[in-house]
């Protein structure tokens, strides 16, 4: 099984860049081909054999990948899989590349496998980044619903059959888009503990657009995906969600400008999910109202 991974990067961490693609060559197996993307800014200096593209704007987190999706030919249909990897991470064990072979050859219908994220000083895993509502102990694999966006491989048949990320989300829950989509087309997903990737513990708020973006991109997730009566369920349980969390005032203003943003704007393509995809997403521990 051939692989290739795709990387953007804002070109203001070059040594975690450097380090990130030393340890992809160092991965045990075929030779992985790497394509990186200056989002909106210049690639620094990187190995001989890595291939470089530079944008002249920032595309955002899903139209940088998906420009590197394209790299790998249309859809990525020059491998067979693609490693999606933050510019901040690093891949600690060699074997990783080999679990995502033996992992896609041993399963035609898993689409998508996402990694477990850990702190590279303590090894602890945020539970953010472990994607169920069961999310206790990140330890433990399982089918989940939907994947970690810096942390992944996918199969690109997926990609050629529901088509790419959605690039006017441009941060937070693009991931979840695609992964419904997949899920609909009867693709799986599975989280596995034992493919690592380091990241620094971060607070996904350091982003200025945060707020704006989550609550955004919700209503457009829910207005692209979910059968006409989920729609309202979906949207108000998170409204719910947001306001018992009590963000900052200035944090709940952003907040609810993208909420009203995700109903009065375009958000692309409907395509609701069957209602047996709705029963397939609950009986995986996560029904699409939450």
């Amino acid at each position: 099984m051939k692989l290739g991974a795709v990387i953007i990067t804002m070109g203001n961490r070059p040594d975690e860049l450097r380090a990130l693609l030393d340890s992809v060559t160092a991965q045990h197996g075929d030779r992985i081909e790497v394509v990186v993307v200056g989002n909106g800014a210049p690639v620094p200096d990187v190995p001989a054999g890595v291939r470089t593209v530079e944008l002249p704007e920032n595309l955002g987190i899903p139209g940088g990948r998906n420009v590197g999706i394209e790299a790998f030919g249309p859809c990525g249909a020059d491998v067979d899989a693609l490693l999606f990897l933050d510019d901040d991470g690093l891949l600690p064990n060699r074997d990783t590349a080999e679990l995502c072979r033996q992992a896609f050859e041993a399963d035609p219908k898993l689409g998508i496998v996402t990694f477990r994220i850990a702190d590279p000083q303590t090894g602890v895993t945020q539970r953010r980044h472990v994607p169920r509502l069961r999310a206790a102990d990140p330890m433990r694999s399982s089918r989940v619903t939907t994947f970690l966006g810096g942390a992944n491989a996918v199969r690109t048949k997926v990609i050629a059959e529901v088509g790419p990320l959605p690039e006017d989300f441009f941060y937070a829950h693009e991931e979840t888009d695609l992964a419904w989509r997949a899920l609909d087309a009867g693709w799986m997903i599975d989280y596995r503990a034992d493919m690592v990737l380091n990241h620094p513990t971060t607070a996904p708020s350091r982003h200025a657009v945060y707020h704006r973006m989550v609550a955004r991109n919700r209503v457009w997730l829910a207005r692209r995906n979910l059968p006409a009566p989920l729609v309202p369920l979906y949207t108000g349980v998170w409204l719910l969600l947001t306001l018992v969390r009590r963000p900052s005032p200035p944090a709940l203003k952003a907040w609810f400008g993208g909420f009203r943003e995700g109903w009065t704007t375009p958000c692309g393509i409907r395509r609701p999910m069957k209602w047996r995809t709705v029963w397939r997403l609950t009986r995986l521990g996560r029904p699409p109202v939450i």
